[in-house]
């Protein structure tokens, strides 16, 4: 878990200035996923929301094809990723929770995700265009992505017949 130094957020300059990691894993990230979305449109993958509780931070978006993720960090297995992130926001905050919510749309309109109460801020919201910046991390995955998707598709293969695959969202 990534927690930027208080007032990080608010000044766009220091926001900006953070590691692409930093900053695709803090504010950004449904960005990072709006961009993989679009960059390996024929891998099968879609964006989740890691909604918490009322009351609760810990928002994030990655993209999946149910049993892979990608995110700021790369490629992990799903039940990695979230195991992680439930650990982490636990440890965290004390009764914290969050619900998986599949999102389907453009994820880097403010109006389209704040009807389904997402909040986040648009692209050209940052100090500058953050669409780009997300275009030239995801580059250097292309290699990793092709090979990733042809191995992952092994695994799935014998973990559906041994009936593991994970399902759900």
């Amino acid at each position: 878990m990534f927690l930027p130094k208080p007032g990080t957020k608010q000044d766009a300059v220091k926001r900006w200035n953070l590691s692409d990691r930093a900053f695709f894993g803090h504010g950004a990230c449904h960005i990072l996923a709006h961009e993989h979305l679009a960059r390996f449109s024929e891998s099968g993958f879609y964006a989740v929301w890691i909604k918490p509780h009322d009351g609760y931070r810990g928002n994030h978006v990655f993209v999946t094809d149910g049993f892979s993720t990608f995110d700021y960090r790369g490629y992990v297995r799903k039940s990695r990723l979230l195991a992680f992130y439930w650990r982490q926001y636990e440890n965290a905050y004390s009764g914290w929770g969050a619900d998986l919510v599949r999102v389907n749309g453009n994820l880097c309109d403010p109006v389209e995700m704040k009807n389904i109460g997402m909040l986040v801020r648009g692209p050209d919201e940052f100090l500058h265009n953050a669409t780009p910046r997300a275009q030239v991390y995801l580059r250097k995955y292309d290699k990793i992505h092709k090979t990733y998707l042809l191995n992952n598709k092994e695994v799935i293969s014998r973990s559906s017949l041994q009936g593991n695959r994970n399902t759900d969202v």
